[in-house]
């Protein structure tokens, strides 16, 4: 999974399924972007800030809710996530995103360029998007999973240019993954690690159904 998870960002949309619970360290620094305060207590846990406009976040959430509010004007210009990406970009090294992947596409659309921004290049990003686990590739990541389990390489933002990978059937040898592209789609695991490089751009590494089977050993 990378680096030691430092802070967790619970997203709106539809709620992730329990078995995210499995994902999240509970050390990390909490933080609910608007409803996915909801999502948090719904799992377990307790955010250390409330982000957001606040227009979707239940009463009930917000009455239980004792740490720190940012609450933000409903004409702002940018969405809960976004701004609770802001602070835990400057609050740790290795971020997790938890749901944000449900309900209107314009907003799943637009979660997962967000995820590609040059502004998180610093950033290790995981996002468990409902059932399925999905890590921005920068330069160099190792991924976890079974042989024959499904991973996809989306490119974010742009080409990804010298993309070249190990440990999968279909083996990409700095290979230009356009954006709009699906050469990357559908690939599979041959062995219980795969190594993904991409030497200028980004990619979204997608591993449908990960979420569900439980976090692989490291």
């Amino acid at each position: 999974m990378g680096g030691r998870i430092g802070t967790v960002v619970f997203a709106g949309g539809e709620g992730p399924p329990f078995q995210s619970a499995r994902w999240i360290p509970r050390e990390a620094y909490v933080i609910a972007a608007d409803s996915g305060l909801d999502h948090a207590h719904r799992l377990g846990f307790v955010a250390d800030l409330l982000v957001g406009d606040l227009d979707s976040v239940s009463m009930d959430a917000i009455e239980r809710h004792s740490g720190e509010v940012q609450e933000h004007s409903e004409d702002k210009d940018f969405t809960d996530l976004e701004l609770a990406l802001e602070v835990a970009n400057r609050t740790s090294g290795a971020v997790m995103v938890v749901g944000g992947h449900g309900g209107r596409l314009d907003h799943l659309l637009a979660n997962a360029e967000l995820l590609g921004d040059h502004r998180w290049a610093g950033t290790e990003l995981l996002w468990l998007a409902g059932e399925d686990l999905a890590t921005v590739v920068r330069h160099q990541k190792t991924l976890h999973g079974k042989p024959g389990d499904l991973v996809s390489l989306v490119a974010l933002g742009g080409h990804a240019i010298g993309v070249t990978t190990a440990g999968l059937k279909w083996s990409l040898q700095n290979t230009t993954l356009a954006a709009g592209s699906t050469r990357g789609v559908s690939n599979r695991f041959t062995d219980t690690t795969a190594q993904v490089t991409v030497r200028q751009g980004v990619l979204l590494a997608i591993q449908p159904g990960a979420v569900s089977i439980g976090p692989p050993l490291p």
